[in-house]
């Protein structure tokens, strides 16, 4: 596994009008030059939901552009994923996906450094974007969600710059692994892991929450 990747289009929005009276931030732009990172996210970006989106833990939203292929043929070419931030993600790679990423990873992003702490817990507005529905339901089955980082020391991201893994201190946790545990049932199946995630220091208050009534059932 590489230990750089190239960071491509950053991406930010502002909530605008979505569905009836419903606003989102779902639709971004990418930013021209380098952007701001601080404790809440990238400059210029923030979220209509408050309650579901956002924080320190879900700061930046990353989402691997080797899934488009995937949604390319599932959605059979549709122009939406020709633009930037299909997703509603912030930042893009080629060659890290929800398998090699772990929780509470520590990457330093641009000049900025920040931790994974959670998978992206997939909702309604994707199917809504691209007009289709069956989306939302496609991410849980294949895990195809991304991840999201808070941010640990602020600092300057933009398009081509590195993003370099500096620490892995749960390897046996990624995020491919914590997607499935919390949003797509497997807890089910392994009390387990599911008791060990509450634990979880790094893993997002919530995530540790979910985890912790998981294991209480």
């Amino acid at each position: 596994m590489p230990a750089h990747f190239t960071i491509g289009p950053v991406t930010v929005g502002k909530p605008l009008p979505f569905r009836g009276e419903e606003r989102s931030a779902i639709l971004k732009q990418a930013a021209d030059g380098p952007v701001s990172v601080g404790p809440l996210g990238l400059a210029g970006d923030d979220q209509a939901d408050k309650v579901h989106h956002g924080g320190v833990d879900m700061a930046i939203h990353h989402y691997p552009t080797d899934h488009y292929a995937h949604w390319g043929l599932f959605l059979d070419g549709h122009p939406l994923l020709m633009a930037t931030g299909a997703f509603g993600e912030n930042i893009s790679t080629i060659g890290l996906t929800e398998s090699d990423v772990c929780i509470g990873d520590i990457f330093r992003m641009g000049s900025a450094l920040v931790q994974v702490s959670q998978g992206r817990k997939p909702c309604w507005k994707i199917d809504h974007k691209f007009g289709c529905k069956g989306i939302t339901a496609e991410v849980v089955k294949t895990g195809k969600a991304g991840w999201y980082y808070r941010v640990l020391e602020p600092g300057m991201v933009e398009r081509g710059d590195a993003l370099e893994r500096v620490e892995q201190p749960h390897p046996e946790w990624n995020v491919a692994r914590t997607f499935r545990l919390i949003v797509a049932g497997g807890h089910k199946q392994d009390r387990t892991a599911i008791e060990q995630l509450a634990t979880l220091e790094p893993l997002s208050a919530d995530w540790r929450a979910k985890a912790a009534q998981f294991a209480a059932m």
